[in-house]
């Protein structure tokens, strides 16, 4: 017995999932956070990655199977992700605008004390795990619209899901390696809290586009 790939179905999966995973969420934010700090990047991008996984698999071998949720179960998913994301921007507005006295480091070294301190590997497991599987809003876009989306493909659907699983793979290994690429040769005050103010404004923007869906 042959296995057959379907080049449509997975192009499609791999296209949808790109254009969903590429906004600057919370998940990404984090990524990002981590690699220009270079701390365990590897470990997050492997946990951020096989936590999509988890999620593609369930939207496309069951939510999609049991035909989507309920409207009442994704109305409360969208208010828990618009409280997810206020929370979430409102903190990184408060980072970007603590005074710098009370966030530099030693002299010279112009890293914040609060971004750069080190955590050890489990924090490092259970902050990208916190950031995949309880951001709501992940799970709209991972399990439920690339759940949904696999449908249309019929007995192509699990191709679809290879399709998009392949793309948060090669995603977060481009967004890990280029953080940390850049966090070599950036790491200044300026620079985090520019990153910081820029997430806040992504996160309430995200929001308030949720908080509109439901009207």
């Amino acid at each position: 017995m042959t296995l057959t790939l379907s080049t449509p179905a997975f192009a499609a999966g791999l296209l949808l999932s790109l254009s969903l995973i590429m906004a600057i969420g919370p998940q990404n934010a984090h990524v990002l956070r981590m690699g220009l700090q270079r701390q365990h990047v590897g470990l997050t991008v492997a946990v951020c990655v096989l936590a999509d996984l988890a999620l593609i698999a369930l939207g496309v071998l069951g939510l999609a199977q049991l035909g989507g949720l309920s409207d009442k179960l994704h109305g409360a998913l969208v208010g828990a992700g618009v409280v997810f994301l206020l929370i979430y921007g409102w903190l990184a507005f408060q980072r970007a605008w603590q005074p710098p006295t009370a966030a530099a480091g030693p002299v010279g070294m112009g890293a914040t004390s609060a971004a750069s301190a080190p955590i050890s590997r489990r924090q490092a497991v259970l902050a990208a795990l916190a950031f995949s599987w309880l951001n709501p809003h992940a799970w709209l876009d991972t399990a439920v619209l690339i759940g949904s989306a696999s449908l249309a493909w019929g007995a192509a659907g699990p191709d679809f899901g290879l399709g998009a699983a392949t793309a948060s793979l090669l995603w977060f290994l481009l967004l890990g390696g280029a953080a940390f690429w850049l966090g070599q040769r950036l790491n200044s005050l300026r620079l985090w809290r520019a990153l910081d103010g820029v997430v806040a404004l992504m996160m309430w923007g995200m929001a308030g586009l949720l908080l509109h869906s439901l009207f």
